[in-house]
């Protein structure tokens, strides 16, 4: 018997895989029996860590699972290679983002045939090549198009570092949250998708998400926040302006005693223009408008008075008017009627700057209530609130709307907390928006056959507050294409996040070079069967991708409305007590590892770990522990290759069906990768203690067919080595049901709690015949001793458990 030699073993598999093209699959042009498993591609910014080790392998078990179980299986990988993060590390250490990303996806690449993923290379796609963001701009236009992508001025999120615009989820506790830098607010001509319109479609179709994590919904439904109740506007004399407000809480309206704004509300420079509090306010502004939801949220509350004033439309009374940032744009119209007699976030803030408070609801049996008083219930009733009162809360919201309607000054409203998607960068690394400035015909798009607009070299692309590729003057100085007069490129790249909104659909229809795919193979193979990822994505990929298929869908251009029905969460991976990221600095390569131990010891290992979607922490050192367990698989097998093949009887066979459907059912139903690895261990280990017993040889056979998804090399070569070939291609191994009806079963027994023997026993045997049982076993006796039975404990065919005094 040959020593197990884990490099010799996996390359060579992996050149007979590569050599073969097996685990390429070409399109039918029709929907079967295809099954399509996705992981997040990454991002090539270094190489892989232990951590993307677990998200690959996890849909390298499914996919070759499936393809086992009848599927045509396509499972692609790509890379997300435009953004920030190659830029970042161009200008701090030399050389072009192209360079780094060019060298960094040849090593990813190399890392994941070294870890032998089934992987179909033949529809590898990279964000950053023109093949593929000549497409990203085809479908910018058609978003344009639809009215789907305008552009206009805004208040955005600035990092002063990175000098670039950021998105709301790319702010973390008030700061840039690649860089750390203190995020500030500034006012620029943006470019936008308009998400917003699409908000009632991406709540209402989670009904088609058939299994996602409850959390990633109620994440996104939180996001969204769609909330329904009422607009109400409130004037400004001396400007002569009407303000709208969005209230949930328009039964409390005569409550109001101050009015406040958001920071970066673009009405705000106009309150105080010209007034002794402008320089107070747009200091404050500019210091506090560009934190994050939940910095705000956790702050202290503060302010500033503009000392302007709103009139209430409900009693005419004049309501000083704040600059809070308690109060976000990204709800409602940015600004409230505050009323702290009945809201505990305006109470507080009242409190701290001595403001009126006003009860106007209250309990319907008069009693008094410490306030706030935020109830709104049929038990509560409105007072102080002139023909309103003595109604109950819900029916005085509903009369006061309908009342300030008559008047002009109210309407029924839905408001959401989402916002239209920024999607312009003021960076270098990015995809060109397909768009010429012309000062006669204004925002042109570029003619689709003009497609890409290429991104071109610039030796100086580090940030100075505009975008760099304005220095670009031969590029961005271009003829109209309407008109022909001279205009000027669109100098703000795209959000990577626009490219991993579809990236998906182009692995389907990887070598089209007339279209981003056609519609035949993309609904073939999509929505995609299983997608696999971390949940940080919840509100910004998994969001947006679903907003472009949607948008697609109504163009025509696929015939779904979901990416991805099925969502599975991985769990991240610790070490040193924080999620293992590259940008933290905290990662373990596999290099060294599968040079150690192997790629398939490594593969079982992180599966082994723990649940599939529970958090980790990395132990380099229990990685030996699988390693052992493979040296034992492979010196069981070639004992039992010595031997006839025999049948499948005796009691290993009872135990090799039960295995086969516990391993089935972890794998198909359960993602339970840990516990389906150690039911094939465990079957290992029956067969290690008697090598001939009957049923040995088609226990290994099995526990090969099990363990192959996981560790694919060393199953090949044992597999192999009892004179069978291509494992990868031989059916799933299905339980005889006959097998699963055991005549015996294993009896674990227990005293006090404690595991002291397992019997086989007849599964016909009353509960007194167990205990008796039990009781004979010369483990047991010795834990017995004379001791007093204060009690037994018998669950039928699984255990007795004797507890003695």
């Amino acid at each position: 018997m040959d020593r197990y030699d884990p490099q010799a073993i996996e390359t060579k598999w992996q050149r007979v895989w590569e050599d073969a093209r097996t685990f390429e699959t070409p399109n039918a042009g029709s929907a079967g029996d295809e099954y399509y498993v996705l992981e997040m591609l990454p991002y090539p910014s270094g190489t892989l860590h232990v951590g993307q080790v677990r998200n690959y392998t996890q849909g390298d078990v499914l996919a070759h699972f499936h393809r086992r179980n009848g599927k045509r299986v396509m499972r692609p990988m790509g890379f997300d290679s435009f953004g920030l993060n190659a830029e970042n590390a161009a200008i701090r250490d030399g050389g072009h983002p192209r360079d780094i990303i060019k060298t960094n996806i040849e090593r990813i690449t190399s890392q994941m045939k070294r870890m032998g993923w089934a992987i179909d290379w033949d529809r590898t796609v990279a964000s950053h090549e023109p093949e593929y963001y000549r497409w990203t701009q085809w479908l910018f236009l058609q978003f344009m198009k639809a009215g789907q992508a305008h552009r206009r001025e805004a208040p955005v999120k600035w990092c002063p570092k990175d000098q670039t615009v950021l998105a709301n989820e790319q702010v973390i506790d008030g700061r840039c949250e690649r860089c750390g830098t203190e995020v500030e607010a500034k006012m620029l001509e943006q470019w936008f998708f308009r998400y917003t319109t699409y908000a009632d479609a991406l709540l209402d179709e989670m009904e088609l998400l058939e299994s996602w994590p409850e959390r990633v919904l109620a994440m996104q439904r939180n996001w969204i926040g769609r909330s329904e109740g009422a607009e109400i506007l409130f004037r400004v004399e001396e400007l002569d302006l009407d303000i709208p407000v969005f209230t949930t809480r328009a039964d409390t309206l005569y409550g109001a005693t101050f009015f406040v704004l958001a920071p970066e509300h673009p009405l705000v420079p106009k309150l105080v223009e010209g007034t002794p509090q402008e320089a107070e306010v747009m200091d404050y502004v500019r210091r506090t408008a560009a934190r994050s939801f939940a910095e705000r949220e956790e702050k202290d509350k503060d302010g500033v008075n503009t000392g302007r004033f709103a009139t209430n439309p409900a009693n005419d009374a004049r309501l000083p008017i704040w600059v809070a940032d308690y109060v976000l744009m990204e709800y409602g119209s940015g600004a409230i009627m505050a009323v702290p007699g009945h809201d505990d976030r305006d109470f507080e803030f009242a409190q701290t700057y001595d403001l009126p408070v006003q009860q106007v609801v209250a309990p319907a049996d008069g009693a008094e209530v410490e306030l706030p008083y935020v109830t709104k219930s049929t038990d509560a009733v409105i007072v102080s609130s002139a023909q309103f009162s003595g109604l109950p809360a819900p029916e005085a919201e509903r009369a006061i709307v309908a009342w300030l309607g008559e008047r002009g000054r109210g309407r029924p409203a839905v408001s959401y907390r989402l916002r239209d998607w920024l999607l312009s960068r003021q960076r270098y690394w990015g995809c060109p928006i397909p768009v010429v400035h012309c000062d006669d015909c204004g925002i042109v798009p570029v003619p689709e056959d003009e497609l890409p607009v290429l991104l071109p070299d610039i030796e100086d692309y580090a940030p100075k507050g505009k975008s760099p590729l304005e220095t670009a003057e031969d590029w961005i100085r271009v003829p109209c294409p309407q008109c022909g007069k001279e205009g000027r490129r669109e100098a703000d790249t795209m959000d990577t996040f626009v490219d991993s909104s579809w990236y998906f659909l182009r692995y389907c229809d990887p070598h089209n070079d007339h279209a981003p795919f056609e519609r035949k193979f993309v609904d073939e193979w999509c929505p995609v069967d299983q997608y696999i990822g971390g949940v940080e994505h919840a509100v910004m990929h998994l969001l947006y991708a679903r907003y472009f298929i949607k948008v697609l869908n109504d163009l025509g251009l696929v015939g779904f409305r979901e990416p991805f029905p099925r969502l599975f969460n991985h769990g991240w991976v610790d070490m040193g007590g924080a999620k293992m990221s590259k940008s933290k600095g905290n990662v373990v390569s596999p290099d060294d590892l599968v040079a150690m131990h192997g790629a398939d010891a490594l593969r079982l290992h992180i599966l082994f770990i723990g649940p599939a979607d529970a958090r980790v922490d990395w132990q380099t050192d229990s990685l030996e522990g699988m390693s052992r367990f493979l040296r034992r698989l492979w010196r069981v097998t070639h004992e039992v290759a010595e031997q006839p093949e025999g049948s499948a009887e005796g009691e290993l066979a009872h135990k090799t069906n039960e295995t086969i459907v516990k391993v089935t059912d972890d794998i198909a139903r359960r993602f339970a990768y840990n516990t389906a690895i150690a039911a094939v261990m465990e079957l290992v280990n029956e067969v290690v203690k008697d090598p001939t017993a009957p049923g040995a040889r088609y226990a290994v056979e099995t526990a090969l067919a099990l363990i192959q998804p996981a560790a694919p090399h060393i199953a090949e070569e044992l597999w192999q080595s009892l004179g069978r070939e291509r494992l990868w291609e031989q059916p799933w191994p299905v339980a005889d049901e006959s097998m699963l009806q055991r005549e015996t079963f294993e009896l674990v027994v227990q005293v006090n709690g404690k595991v002291r023997d397992r019997l086989q026993v007849p599964a016909d045997l009353a509960e007194e015949q167990l205990v008796a049982r039990a009781k004979e076993s010369p483990k047991v006796q010795a834990q017995l001793n004379g001791g007093e039975l204060r009690q037994t404990i018998v669950v039928p065919r699984k255990l007795v458990n004797l507890v003695i005094g």
